[in-house]
């Protein structure tokens, strides 16, 4: 760690007790970009009143890496001794400010040097900005903080003919051509912080439609990208609209600006961004065309495109008071695009995919050295608090409110926190106090959620009284200690169950007000969960049930239930919640890994599984998409945490041999499955419907089907050539991306001879898309081998990657970190020093994106042995070098003292 020296630049800790108003505010900020070759200079105009209820005291503003050219106080030149200036900070004497004045000031900064991909910046031949959380006091001095609100307008100036695309914030009111330089004004009307400001200029070609707005008004949109990307913008334009229409018929909010404009960008440190009127998106969340885009790509597209939408309302509108607020917007945005998907899609599919994907990263997020509230108490470096906690988390804690309160009485609340708040930098407590007054519920510790850390676990025991016919639950909850919290608080936790039976699902009767019916569904309660531990007594249960727990995943919690193989085979096989067939089958598996790596023998109960797949493969009514969840193995992060101490290296064996048993079982069910599955979709691209949920969810199946078939024993030979002749064939043949990369990445793992020629085949086809490209890299990082850090280390160097490039980062180096178990897992730790090699040299360019990639090796502590150590060398080595950045330095060291 830092040395004794050096302890005097340890970046300081923030904290949300010590939140206070601003002493200014900025009601009217005028802008000035004079757009020049290797620099740019910023003119600002801020109008400015003194807060009344705060003491008089100098004005500090907030910069960064801007050099000043001048400042002013009501036309006024200061003199040197009014003012001093730091590497953070411009700070202006009081006695020179009135109580309202107008603060000018003029910077210069320089974009094309700016790799760290914060303020303005540019990329490739573009400038754009990335202000969120803190990087507008890289554009010019200003109260960088969310609380600060102001009206915008933006001038940006150019030589004549240098850029076509000029945009800002909210409606173009002035487009000219002046001495020689192209002038555009753009105004926004709605009060904002700074941190939703955005410029782009550029020669970028675009697609427009129109919305018409549930009041009868009328609304462009636009969206701009590369003269190239034009064919992939409509997918993001058809979800643009259905996200408009959505939220007005869902929540009742109307667009409230004359345009609605996104530009993609290919340098991105985030997915996108919500700034007013002007999306910014990462060119992999708004480009999907079905010759470069997997489904799963259009899915995040369409997903992505109504996040940011609808961040208008929820976020713009009414923004956070402070960065420790930040999951009032994201969370509650999250939860809004979730719906919003689950509408478009499958509701049950979404349900379990969010669950899956909470548990198997949030989770593991919760119980590592970064855990923290949804409302953290403290930060060093806000970006490292973009985490799945504020977000996913976020999400599923609004989704309680929603279940509590129910979808009536939730509308009612959302439309008062709307009201209420519009225009505001509102706070967690806002959003609940909201809802508490509109429905009348008292929320007093559901409140614990927003400040308790880490995941609750629920212990759940049973009883059944053949005499009295009476069935109870006991449980007991429990959340573990996280770093600076200890001895947790009981939550207000909502548990979804239904209790099954021989012939269906029983009615259910309970003792007592602890539970409440769900949506008029006598089969479901949902208990309210309060106490350290509860009984729950269910009377007229005619015989020992099975209990179908946390149905739809109500909450966010670990939950443990002593089930038997044949109970966890029968939910799989009758039960109608797809969470709760879905978890059963997590449970199994989970239990076989653990078995396996305590020496025991699992065959018999792998035997098991396969063959109540057998049945669900012959059912013809079973929805693909969910059949494709349930055949899908937990991953490599859920089982790490759920089996802690843990060696990654035997838990991947674990999962290689139950793979094995499955397909020698199913070998040729599979094969059978494929098929079909193809003659379906044959069926389907004639009727132009391959993009069609139908489609998506046939080809999800037959891809897992391809995940476990990869994993032929080499004594079924014939199936190996069969499929081998599958997969070539699609290869060759395959109409669009998704089969492409999956038959791919089948010839990579079945070691095929064609697997190199066809590697090189694919880039030589896809080297002109980037983002095809990284998939390309990706694959190929991801791939075990007893080669693979030495062909990713080759790969590095190829005249594609750009280690500036945080998609290319991602694709590869996250590639090999965090789907290449046994390559990055390495038992020599190499795997572990690359990723610190990377770090380091990443830490001096690109700070934020840094501090991401330390992620994997922050859980050494969970980790077995010299796994343990190796890891918490190469983080060690980080932590010694000089020059660290904030963001890296919160990191890793919360990691290494983590108690």
């Amino acid at each position: 760690m830092r040395t004794e020296e050096q302890s005097a630049s340890t970046p300081t800790v923030k904290y949300l007790k010590d939140y206070s108003a601003p002493n200014y505010w900025i009601d009217k900020t005028f802008l000035q970009f004079d757009i020049q070759q290797g620099f740019t200079v910023v003119s600002s105009q801020l109008h400015m009143r003194r807060n009344v209820e705060q003491a008089p005291s100098d004005l500090v503003l907030d910069g960064q890496e801007v050099e000043l050219l001048s400042l002013s106080v009501d036309g006024k030149a200061l003199t040197s001794d009014q003012y001093h200036t730091s590497s953070d900070y411009l700070t202006i004497n009081a006695e020179v400010l009135n109580e309202t004045f107008i603060l000018s000031v003029q910077t210069k900064i320089d974009p094309i040097k700016n790799t760290a991909l914060e303020g303005l910046y540019k990329s490739s031949t573009m400038y754009c900005t990335q202000c969120e959380a803190e990087g507008f006091r890289k554009i010019t001095y200003y109260l960088d903080r969310p609380d600060v609100m102001s009206e915008f307008e933006t001038n940006i100036t150019a030589p004549a003919g240098l850029y076509q695309t000029m945009l800002s914030n909210g409606n173009c009111i002035s487009d000219e051509i002046v001495d020689g330089k192209r002038s555009v004004t753009w105004h926004d009307p709605h009060k904002k912080p700074c941190y939703l400001f955005a410029l782009v200029a550029g020669n970028l070609s675009k697609i427009d439609d129109n919305f018409t707005t549930m009041s009868g008004r009328e609304v462009k949109l636009e969206i701009f990208v590369e003269e190239k990307d034009v064919e992939k913008c409509d997918h993001a334009m058809d979800s643009l609209k259905r996200s408009m229409r959505w939220d007005e018929k869902v929540y009742g909010r109307e667009y409230d600006l004359d345009i609605f404009m996104i530009v993609a960008v290919d340098d991105f440190n985030m997915g996108a961004m919500e700034n007013k009127g002007l999306n910014i998106f990462n060119t992999s969340c708004v480009l999907a065309h079905s010759d470069t885009t997997t489904d799963a790509g259009f899915q995040r597209v369409e997903a992505v495109v109504a996040h940011e939408y609808f961040h208008n309302w929820s976020g713009n509108r009414v923004t956070c008071r402070d960065w420790f607020q930040l999951s009032l917007k994201e969370g509650f945005t999250v939860y809004r695009d979730s719906e919003f998907s689950a509408d478009m899609n499958s509701r049950s599919v979404k349900r379990i995919e969010d669950a899956n994907f909470l548990r198997a990263h949030q989770f593991v997020e919760d119980a590592g050295p970064m855990a923290h509230a949804i409302r953290p108490a403290s930060f060093i470096e806000i970006s490292n608090f973009y985490t799945l906690t504020i977000y996913e988390k976020g999400a599923e804690v609004v989704r309680m409110l929603a279940n509590l309160l129910g979808a009536q009485a939730f509308r009612s609340a959302t439309d008062l926190y709307f009201e209420r708040h519009d225009g505001q930098a509102a706070t967690c407590e806002d959003f609940v106090k909201a809802m508490e007054d509109s429905s009348g519920i008292d929320l007093s510790q559901f409140r614990r959620w927003y400040d308790q850390a880490g995941t609750p676990k629920l212990e759940v025991t049973d009883c059944y009284d053949e005499n009295t016919q009476q069935y109870s639950l006991t449980i007991e909850q429990s959340t573990p200690d996280t770093p600076g919290q200890k001895n947790k608080q009981p939550l207000h936790i909502p548990v979804k169950i239904a209790l099954l039976g021989s012939a269906g699902h029983f009615a259910l009767n309970i003792d007592g007000e602890e539970a409440f019916v769900d949506s008029n569904d006598n089969t479901q309660r949902v208990l309210n969960v309060c106490d350290v531990k509860q009984t729950f007594v269910f009377n007229s249960i005619s015989e020992k049930p099975v209990p179908s727990l946390l149905r739809e995943f109500s909450a966010p919690v670990n939950f443990s239930f002593d089930y038997t193989q044949l109970q966890l085979l029968d939910l799989i096989a009758r039960d109608d919640d797809g969470f709760s067939r879905f978890n059963a089958v997590q449970s199994m598996l989970t239990q076989c890994v653990q078995r396996y790596i305590q020496g025991e023998d699992i065959q018999a109960s792998v035997e098991l599984l396969a063959k109540a797949f057998q049945k669900l493969l012959a059912d013809e009514h079973q929805d693909p998409a969910l059949l494709a969840l349930l055949m899908t193995l937990p991953a490599q992060a859920y089982l790490s945490e759920q089996l802690k101490p843990a060696n990654p290296l035997r838990i991947y064996a674990a999962c290689q041999f139950i793979k094995r048993t499955l397909v020698r079982v199913l070998g040729e069910d599979l094969l059978q499955l494929v098929q079909r599955i193809d003659i379906k979709l044959n069926s389907l691209a004639a009727t132009n419907d391959s993009l069609s949920g139908q489609s998506i969810a046939l080809r999800s199946l037959k891809h897992t089907a391809f995940e476990l078939l990869v994993e032929l024993n080499k004594d079924q030979t014939q199936l190996i050539t069969v499929f081998t002749g599958i997969v070539s064939a699609q290869f060759s043949a395959a109409k669009n991306m998704t089969e492409t990369i999956a038959a791919l990445k089948c010839l990579l793992s079945l070691s095929s001879v064609n697997a190199a020629s066809a590697l090189d085949e694919f880039y030589q086809r896809f080297s002109h898309e980037s983002l095809v490209v990284n998939m390309w890299f990706q694959l190929q990082a991801s791939t075990p081998s007893e080669t693979a850090l030495e062909h990713v280390k080759a790969l590095m160097q190829h005249a594609a990657f750009d280690f500036n490039n945080p998609n290319k980062l991602r694709a590869l180096i996250g590639g090999f970190c965090g789907q290449n178990t046994p390559a990055f897992h390495h038992e020599s730790g190499s795997g572990y020093e690359f990723l610190a090699d990377q770090i380091i040299l990443l830490n001096l360019s690109n700070p934020q994106i840094a501090s991401r990639m330390v992620a994997p090796l922050t859980h050494w502590k969970k980790l077995q042995g010299e796994h343990s150590h190796l890891m918490r060398k190469a983080l060690q080595r980080i932590a010694d070098t000089d020059q660290l950045s904030k963001d890296v330095y919160e990191v890793v060291s919360k990691s290494l003292n983590i108690e």
